[in-house]
């Protein structure tokens, strides 16, 4: 009877109680009402940061009444209507207190529920007489077999709980007071008192980095959930208190638990498939993410309309991409380039609805959410580049590791970092002897490298050259995975993209991560190829360094179906190609291509086939289409496609039936002289 709730779906502070329906049995009820003041009166075994007085008085009342439960339990059959009235009441304010509780003591909610003391006492009063209220309908002389002791003692339970005025404490006053004083220094561009700061952190309890980074994530989570919701109120609040835990994490606690976080960038998948790549027009040169409704502004820049609207309510008026003072805040919807990215959608599968909600929820963290949280990452930016240049290597290892987290999923905080100088020191860190070292700063790159002025950065920097010898020569595996990614995002830029393939080592180093790296390593190094190869030259450099034998193995070898899909995508590139498409032949590819038509589940796996079928018969001539023109299952794959499939593949698929037709006729007609010629002679 009692409603479960994950708690990571339920907002802090509210409370999803549902009453008790009106058919359940007394029994069971009673049963209920138990199990919830046994789960209540566990609470007094667990850590309290804030409000103590509050939760033990309110555990303290909740085991009276569980002691009367525990009297009734073998009375139930003649209750009267009041009384289940009575227990259908504290049911429902028994699982309001119970969230209350959870709240109060949930890992890594300290500083939140510290500055929302007037409203976690206002919930104790008000559920301490909700009880009160309950128990007022409570006719006790009517139940004669409970005695006279337990009587009495719910009789004075009523009275207290009228009473209770559950006031803040006086320390946690103090505390709020302090950590408001602290986010003032903040806002107003002052380096706070870092004794203030820890008399804050002592009274919450929070000794420890990985402490410290538990009420971060926390945070962050509940801004997210604000916006989700649409209900932003609370941003400010949560935003001031997330810069202000950053900052301590950052630069108070010296010591870091490198292994407290899973590090996942080089073990998981870091890209998107190669079916979501987007030309670099259709991005918003704001989020980098694919614009969904783009409008131009009064400098020619196109963007994002989410995106230039949070940049322009946060009281900037110059244009983001150009720097010029914007002379109107007019946005003028660009309906052409509206109609080019749904057409590209249409065509390669693009998801506009998941790209929209992409959008959303990436374009919160453009802005900083409040101005104190706003200096306060500004400032921690500017010590850990301090750090990253002049630090002990422990400090500087630290350091790295800050900025990949920082700038893990936070716009704002990756142009503080770009805009302070971490780059130059962090590219330096990339020929440390130091794994651990290594992989943070390139893991820190990573995400820098996703912001248009991040790779212009490393590229002025020289680093271009680091992050290859990374992706070479790394101390970890997982560090030559995570230089794959950055190389995919670097080759977001034309001019990068002819810079990397010049230098001959990068493709042969790609290739040799797709033999030896996790399916992880591979996928990133895929995209990167796959990034390359926009550049034309690249796509004879990649043949050279002999990609086709390679991706063909990895079809035969991988199980994943994404992974399929995106080396497919990489080898209908290269069989453009006449060389790439010999390569495909010589190399016994044509029959895996013609079987994964057939098999594989992605409809862009097929759509990729197809075209490189098309292409094989295109710069291969009779030898392949003689044998296409044998698989019985073939027309009906590319018929398929003709009514299923995007227009692109509607193209390549309706061009190939030509040519089977026309090759098939040619051959009739050459059966058809054959035997004439037959006739004729056995005629003579």
């Amino acid at each position: 009877m009692i409603q479960k709730f994950d708690r990571n779906d339920r907002r802090i502070l509210k409370f999803p109680a549902v009453h008790p329906c009106e058919g359940v049995s007394p029994a069971t009820l009673l049963e209920s009402l138990i199990t919830l003041s046994h789960i209540i009166c566990n609470y007094q075994f667990k850590f309290f940061a804030t409000q103590r007085k509050k939760a033990r008085e309110t555990i303290r009342q909740i085991s009276i009444l569980s002691i009367f439960f525990e009297e009734i339990r073998d009375h139930v059959p003649n209750w009267s209507d009041s009384i289940v009235l009575c227990l259908s009441e504290l049911h429902m304010t028994f699982q309001k207190i119970q969230f209350l509780l959870e709240d109060c003591t949930r890992e890594g909610s300290r500083i939140l529920i510290l500055m929302k003391s007037h409203i976690v006492a206002t919930q104790f009063r008000s559920l301490i007489r909700s009880v009160a209220t309950a128990l007022d309908v409570l006719p006790l002389n009517s139940i004669e077999e409970i005695s006279s002791e337990i009587k009495e003692l719910i009789e004075m339970l009523s009275k207290q709980a009228r009473k209770a005025k559950m006031e803040i404490e006086p320390e946690d006053e103090t505390a709020m007071k302090r950590v408001i004083l602290v986010l003032n220094q903040f806002e107003n561009k002052f380096e706070p008192d870092p004794f203030m700061i820890r008399k804050i952190l002592a009274h919450l309890r929070i000794n420890t980095w990985g402490e410290c980074h538990r009420e971060i994530r926390l945070l962050d989570e509940q801004i997210r959930v604000e916006h989700m919701d649409g209900d932003e109120r609370e941003v400010p609040l949560l935003s001031s208190l997330l810069g202000l835990l950053s900052y301590c994490r950052g630069v108070l606690f010296g010591d870091c638990d490198f292994g407290l976080i899973e590090q996942s960038d080089g073990r998981s998948n870091n890209l998107e498939g190669l079916s979501c790549l987007n030309p670099e027009d259709f991005r918003c040169p704001i989020s980098l993410e694919l614009m969904t409704d783009p409008v131009t502004v009064s400098t020619g820049q196109t963007y994002d309309r989410v995106s230039i609207q949070k940049w322009l309510k946060s009281g900037n008026l110059l244009c983001p991409k150009t720097g010029e003072r914007l002379t109107s805040t007019e946005m003028v919807p660009n309906t052409s380039l509206k109609k080019l990215i749904q057409r590209f959608c249409a065509e390669y599968g693009v998801s506009l609805a998941n790209s929209r909600k992409k959008n959303r929820d990436i374009s919160r963290t453009i802005l900083p959410g409040s101005p104190s949280n706003a200096e306060a990452l500004k400032l921690l930016s500017e010590f850990l580049t301090l750090s990253l240049g002049y630090g002990t290597d422990y400090q500087k290892k630290k350091a790295a590791y800050e900025i990949r987290l920082l700038a893990k999923s936070n716009l704002f905080n990756r142009s503080c970092l770009i805009e302070l100088g971490a780059i130059p020191p962090l590219l330096v860190l990339l020929h440390s002897t130091d794994a651990e070292m290594q992989e943070n700063a390139i893991s820190a790159l990573l995400k820098l490298s996703k912001q248009p002025r991040g790779q212009k950065a490393i590229i002025d920097n020289g680093g271009l050259n680091s992050v290859l010898e990374v992706l070479k020569n790394g101390k970890k595996l997982e560090s030559k995975q995570i230089a794959a990614a950055t190389i995919f995002y670097l080759s977001s830029v034309h001019e990068h993209r002819k810079m990397i393939g010049e230098n001959l080592e990068t493709i042969n180093a790609l290739l040799e991560l797709i033999k030896e790296g996790t399916p992880c390593g591979k996928k990133n190094s895929v995209a990167a190829i796959f990034a390359l190869l926009f550049y034309h030259r690249n796509r004879q450099r990649a043949i050279a360094a002999g990609a086709v034998p390679v991706l063909v193995n990895l079809l035969e070898c991988t199980d994943k179906v994404e992974l399929k899909t995106d080396t497919l995508a990489v080898l209908s590139t290269l069989a453009d190609n006449v060389d790439g498409s010999l390569e495909l032949l010589q190399g016994s590819a044509l029959p895996l291509v013609l079987r994964l038509l057939h098999s594989i589940e992605t409809r862009a796996g097929k759509e990729y086939c197809v075209s490189i079928l098309h292409s094989l018969c295109l710069n291969c001539g009779a030898e392949v289409v003689s044998v296409l023109a044998k698989d019985e299952a073939l027309m009906s794959s590319l018929y398929s496609l003709l009514t299923e499939g995007t227009s692109h593949a509607g193209k390549k698929a309706r061009s190939l039936i030509k040519i089977l037709h026309k090759f098939c006729e040619a051959r009739s007609s050459r059966l058809i002289r054959e035997l004439r010629q037959e006739q004729f002679v056995n005629v003579s």
